[in-house]
């Protein structure tokens, strides 16, 4: 049956895991896209990509995550690395307050390099070294909401939430995509379009997003 999934490609989305060095990115694809798990997983050298297809909404979408090394010499890989990118996971390590200290810069170089209507989650790994965390949820939390970002706290050893992160960042870039499909139509009577700029929350079947964890608009 997974055989017959591979034969008929509807989308093909890239999807690139940022953030400083040993917050997790690896193993996060890793669990992901093998369901796998290594303790002695080593630093990423250059770019690596893999492959994932999964089935949203009846519709045949292959996931191609690619993952770099957070260390600054090899920054020089973020155009090439960036280009074609619809999403993103922004990771830093819960336990290394400076993990997330970087993200702005990271957020930063991403919304220079990749295209504006990108799918951001912001990614806390390693929730089972809890008593060792550093930085707090509700930290976290409102920078992603201030930054309009989706933000799920995981961890790739105990496979939590990992699934459901790549799940929401898929299944909302779909949802995107066929949004701009329909707007080409002439549907809509005042031509407004509410794809630029803004987060679109549309859950679908793919799709779980703990009401207290996705990104929202507070006025």
């Amino acid at each position: 049956m997974a055989g017959g999934v591979s034969d008929r490609i509807d989308y093909v989305f890239k999807v690139v895991l940022i953030g400083d060095s040993a917050v997790g990115k690896s193993q996060i694809l890793a669990r992901f896209a093998r369901n796998e798990f290594a303790l002695d997983s080593k630093a990423t050298i250059g770019v690596e990509f893999q492959t994932r297809t999964l089935v949203i909404q009846h519709k045949s979408v292959k996931a191609q995550i690619w993952d770099t090394a957070g260390q600054e010499r090899y920054r020089a890989v973020t155009s090439a690395y960036y280009r074609g990118a619809v999403g993103a996971m922004l990771v830093y390590d819960i336990t290394r307050s400076q993990s997330f200290d970087h993200i702005p810069r990271w957020l930063e170089e991403l919304r220079s390099h990749a295209d504006r209507n990108i799918v951001i989650m912001l990614v806390g790994n390693k929730t089972d070294l809890k008593d060792q965390r550093a930085v707090t949820t509700e930290h976290a939390l409102e920078f992603a909401q201030k930054e309009n970002l989706f933000f799920l706290e995981t961890s790739a050893l105990e496979a939590t939430n990992v699934e459901t992160a790549f799940q929401t960042v898929l299944a909302e870039i779909f949802n995107i995509v066929n949004k701009k499909n329909l707007t080409s139509e002439p549907q809509n009577s005042n031509g407004t379009s509410t794809l630029p700029g803004k987060k679109i929350i549309m859950p679908g079947p793919a799709q779980e997003i703990p009401k207290n964890k996705a990104c929202c608009m507070s006025s």
